[in-house]
């Protein structure tokens, strides 16, 4: 018993010991100040104050014209076959009006979709055509043309006119490929995931900002009740998140099969539209109010409405979208060349869904 305890005793000694044991012997010493460099020659430029916005566009559009007459100069080299992408073989863009449907013409040639067919582009929608024709004057080479951001409009109306194509062949395989995506944005629907109630931080922000989750709400509920009104009648749907738990909530399977149905019979340009909205705002609750909003097929629906100001547009999708990433700005600050960039292409990409169904 006296050597357990004895044992115990030293034991407990070392471990002392070793807390408490010195890393290091070496002297703390000051740190040396060093003078400051110098250099040789005269002092810098002052500042020169920004250019002004007209004198900027102007820039802007000099250059714009330096590149296209480099565009239409160049030739091509036969030993070298990608340098043929480098020339802009068009220099006139129009858009002609022919029986089929409107033209988008390269000096005589057509605009093809990538299965070779020339782009038919229904009659009524000539703002649709203009803007397209819009984009292929702007390009400098047919390089440029094989980049899908650069011609968002033609690659939208190009999807557009291949539903059509697959639809007239009774060939559903891209319509139900399209449904299938959209349920699967619902089950995380970006308009329907809000923040928990509860917010680490607000304690700490010092002001009397709304919290996160009641702003989301009061974006979705306009949106939401608007669909149950006119385009989902007697569904129920609810929000993905609890205000305490990150585990989702499925929608009820009757909401899921009406929204389906919906989806499958879209006309062919809405449904791309859709689509291209979809993948944009990641939701499909807010791609589907612009789209009722600005589609003709819809029109019905905006009899006896409050004026085209007060009309679900562009910059109400865009900030129903991405409010959380609005919330995290004011709190924290806006991230240059970043939030701003993706904002603007958002907004781009929802400009071309409405073009493509008004």
């Amino acid at each position: 018993m006296t050597r357990a305890v004895t044992a115990a005793s030293s034991l407990s000694a070392r471990r002392s010991t070793v807390a408490f044991r010195c890393l290091h012997t070496s002297s703390t010493r000051d740190a040396t100040p060093l003078a400051l460099p110098t250099f040789a020659g005269p002092p810098p430029s002052a500042p020169q104050s920004s250019v002004t916005f007209a004198q900027d566009r102007l820039a802007r559009k000099r250059q714009q014209a330096d590149l296209l007459e480099k565009g239409h100069q160049l030739k091509a080299n036969a030993a070298k076959p990608t340098t043929a992408l480098q020339k802009r073989f068009w220099r006139n863009v129009s858009v002609k009006d022919t029986e089929e449907g409107l033209q988008i013409q390269l000096d005589s040639r057509p605009v093809r979709t990538a299965t070779r067919q020339a782009l038919l582009i229904p009659h009524h929608k000539r703002a649709l055509a203009t803007s397209i024709a819009v984009e292929w004057d702007q390009l400098v080479s047919a390089q440029q043309a094989l980049k899908h951001h650069y011609i968002p409009l033609t690659s939208l109306t190009s999807r557009a006119t291949d539903i059509d194509d697959a639809d007239k062949r009774n060939n559903l395989a891209i319509r139900e490929h399209i449904v299938r995506m959209a349920l699967r944005y619902l089950s995380t629907d970006t308009l329907l995931c809000w923040a928990p109630m509860k917010d680490l931080y607000d304690a700490d922000r010092g002001d009397d900002r709304k919290p996160l989750r009641h702003r989301q709400r009061e974006a979705a509920e306009p949106i939401i009740a608007f669909l149950k009104t006119h385009i989902f009648p007697g569904v129920d749907i609810v929000p993905i998140l609890a205000e305490d738990s990150i585990m989702p909530t499925p929608q009820p399977e009757l909401t899921r099969e009406v929204i389906r149905g919906w989806v499958h019979g879209l006309p062919a340009f809405e449904l791309a539209a859709l689509e291209r909205g979809i993948l944009a705002t990641k939701s499909l609750l807010v791609a589907a109010r612009l789209v009722v909003e600005w589609s003709q097929e819809f029109r019905h629906l905006r009899i006896d409405r409050p004026a085209p100001a007060d009309r679900f547009g562009i910059q109400e999708a865009a900030e129903a979208s991405t409010l959380e990433t609005l919330y995290q700005i004011e709190q924290w600050g806006e991230v240059e060349d970043t939030h701003d960039v993706e904002r603007e292409d958002l907004k781009r990409q929802l400009g071309s869904v409405v073009l493509l169904i008004s």
